[in-house]
């Protein structure tokens, strides 16, 4: 497995896919030809079907200014490798070809035809949960100690750093009101749930607050505001907000955040090496039910769960989001995208109680479910991944005609 800096990475929404993958491949094209003052970038598949939505356009434009470019969207081609394709060329008279095809992926991680086959630097001689709990009895080492011991003392300033950014994007999600940007006319929530969560006590002001911190983050996402994949920026207000809640509940200093949060890290690696965390690829199980098991694993972890316990969480916040569609409607990250960020996070929040009463114990492996996720996300039709043709994005669509 890679290090997880490539599951945490920091940048604008409001998709990892769609926004902060292509904004790195158009950085990478300008870099090639710093003096071209004009650009043709064609948007394939998904990132055609969506990209309106997520900001891709309006992304790839302002990252090649003061180039002017032109954009060029084919909905009803996609490319064999991944659904997420774009395409660069310089259009300069006279210029030299070169065009450029890069993927995608998820993440905000791009390949190109270079390097689509080729592997990533893998640092973790584990490969999936089961090895990890193998370490742990062979060593007396949980999770947070492997992160540690594999990528060293810099890991940590890295988690520092996404637990900062974190923070902040719940702070402006509770100070920003008004309406999110892309015309489906949605009210942010976050301010007025935190409202009223005050005059709440016990399990109510609880769920109330996590609702509010996953409000804050996804509202800011879906703004365009600065944010962590956890594991992509459609999931991004899950883990915040179960880490935010489990500090002040716990009432822990942030050094057991930063393990916490290289706990999170550690799972999403192992369904992003097993399976897929892109959206487009195997619905919004892979984005959403992978954050869910990450915010779990940590929030048992932060309860004094053992490694078994933290592996049970896990594969509870997965295995219960096993077939969830992505089907955004307007190709925003708004509906149904905010709400369920909300209620992933008070489900992982769950499944942490509910693994620590436990001893660990149960009939269903986190691999498994990781297994099951991919093939079920290679049987869902391309209606329901990211691609706004079916689901919920058609219902909305009709919705829409009829007003």
């Amino acid at each position: 497995m890679e290090s997880i800096k490539e599951i945490f990475k920091i940048g604008r929404g409001p998709s990892s896919s769609h926004t902060m993958g292509p904004v790195r491949a158009a950085k990478i094209y300008r870099g090639r030809h710093p003096e071209a003052k004009s650009f043709r970038v064609t948007l394939y598949g998904s990132l055609a079907l969506t990209g309106k939505g997520h900001l891709t356009d309006v992304s790839v434009v302002n990252e090649l200014q003061p180039a002017t470019t032109e954009i060029i969207w084919k909905k009803n081609e996609t490319k064999p490798f991944h659904p997420n394709a774009l395409e660069f060329e310089v259009t300069d008279p006279g210029s030299p070809s070169d065009k450029w095809l890069v993927y995608s992926i998820g993440g905000g991680k791009i390949v190109d035809d270079r390097n689509k086959n080729r592997k990533s630097e893998l640092i973790y001689r584990q490969k999936n949960m089961q090895d990890v709990l193998n370490y742990y009895k062979n060593t007396g080492k949980t999770l947070w100690e492997l992160v540690f011991e594999t990528e060293g003392e810099k890991i940590k300033e890295h988690l520092a750093n996404v637990w900062d950014v974190m923070q902040k994007a719940i702070e402006n999600g509770l100070k920003h009101e008004g309406l999110l940007p892309g015309g489906l006319k949605l009210q942010r929530k976050a301010a007025a749930y935190y409202a009223r969560s005050v005059g709440l006590k016990d399990y109510a002001k609880t769920t109330s607050r996590i609702f509010a911190y996953a409000l804050a983050v996804a509202e800011e996402n879906a703004s365009g505001g600065k944010v962590v994949t956890a594991p992509t920026c459609g999931s991004a207000g899950i883990l915040p907000a179960v880490l935010k809640i489990s500090q002040e509940h716990f009432k822990i200093a942030d050094d057991k955040i930063i393990r916490a949060l290289a706990t999170a890290g550690l799972v999403g690696n192992i369904v992003k090496f097993n399976a897929s965390i892109s959206g487009a690829e195997v619905g919004c199980q892979g984005e959403v039910g992978t954050a869910c098991a990450m915010a779990a694993a940590a929030a048992t972890q932060l309860g004094g769960g053992t490694p078994a316990q933290i592996e049970y969480a896990a594969e509870m916040g997965l295995e219960h989001h096993l077939g969830l569609t992505c089907d955004p409607v307007n190709g925003l990250v708004q509906i149904p995208c905010i709400e369920r960020n909300v209620h992933a996070a008070a489900r992982a929040f769950d499944a942490a109680r509910y693994s620590i009463l436990s001893d660990g114990n149960h009939f269903i492996s986190f691999d498994v479910v990781t297994k099951v996720m991919k093939q079920t996300g290679k049987d869902l039709p391309s209606l329901y991944k990211e691609t706004s043709l079916g689901g919920l994005a058609a219902f909305g669509d009709k919705n829409k005609s009829k007003s």
